[in-house]
């Protein structure tokens, strides 16, 4: 059985000892350390190999957060807090989970359960590559949580057809539904897979896949005219020309 070496960090020691009282249910799980704050975690994660990271947020000196930007190629992270208005930063830095203080069991079980996964998806790349006649690896699909109706709600990012802007709220439009939610374009256009999406008006946003069709004023998806921002005119017709793929239509 593969051993997943693992850190628990929580400034809280009665949050700690119930983690790692769980983890010790867990036979794969091998408890490498425990830490107080995110500079010792830091130090621990520098000088020995960790494999999973039990992650407070909310500490003092260093939020676990920012403890997961200043690693140059983090381990798995499952982040720990009493603090539900950090889940979408949290999924933003590719966390396995996130889990709500007090933890229960079942949702530390299922926790754990992600990270067999990955773990296992993991082990299939690694051997395609030393094995690189085996088929591709289906790539890993990337997620944005919104606030709906005072929950979190996973959109695949690759079925979004474009974003809209409307005062202090977005306007998601997907393949299947459409969504509203407090949050500024700006922090979303953040939470995008670079490369994939592209700002063409300071209300909009949209996958560059899903183009239909292009004229200077507006940009199509879904046979729907999305319009194009005096500012963005430059870029966009830059980014949408015949030899991009996309189709191009003259006025």
């Amino acid at each position: 059985m593969m051993k997943i070496r693992t850190v628990i960090v929580d400034d809280e020691p009665h949050a700690l000892e119930i983690i790692r009282r769980y983890a010790t249910h867990i036979p794969e799980l091998e408890i490498t350390g425990t830490c107080g704050n995110a500079l010792e975690a830091f130090q621990m994660i520098q000088n020995t190999r960790v494999d999973l990271v039990f992650l407070d947020i909310k500490m003092p000196r260093l939020l676990g957060t920012d403890l997961v930007r200043s690693l140059k190629t983090p381990p798995l992270i499952i982040f720990t807090t009493a603090y539900q208005e950090y889940a979408i930063e949290g999924f933003d830095l590719n966390a396995v989970d996130y889990l709500l203080k007090p933890v229960p069991l079942k949702r530390f079980l299922q926790a754990i359960d992600k990270v067999r996964h990955f773990l296992s998806a993991d082990l299939k790349t690694n051997q395609t590559i030393e094995n690189p006649a085996d088929p591709p690896t289906p790539p890993v699909a990337h997620y944005m949580y919104l606030r709906v109706e005072r929950r979190l709600l996973k959109v695949n990012t690759s079925d979004i057809l474009w974003i809209e802007s409307i005062k202090d709220y977005i306007k998601v439009v997907t393949t299947e539904k459409t969504f509203q939610t407090k949050q500024k374009i700006s922090v979303t256009e953040k939470l995008l897979p670079i490369g994939e999406f592209m700002r063409i008006h300071r209300s909009f946003i949209i996958p560059l896949n899903k183009v239909e069709g292009y004229n200077p004023n507006h940009v199509v998806i879904a046979g729907t005219q999305i319009p194009i921002g005096r500012n963005y005119k430059q870029i966009c017709t830059q980014q949408f020309t015949p030899q991009s793929g996309h189709s191009y239509q003259p006025e």
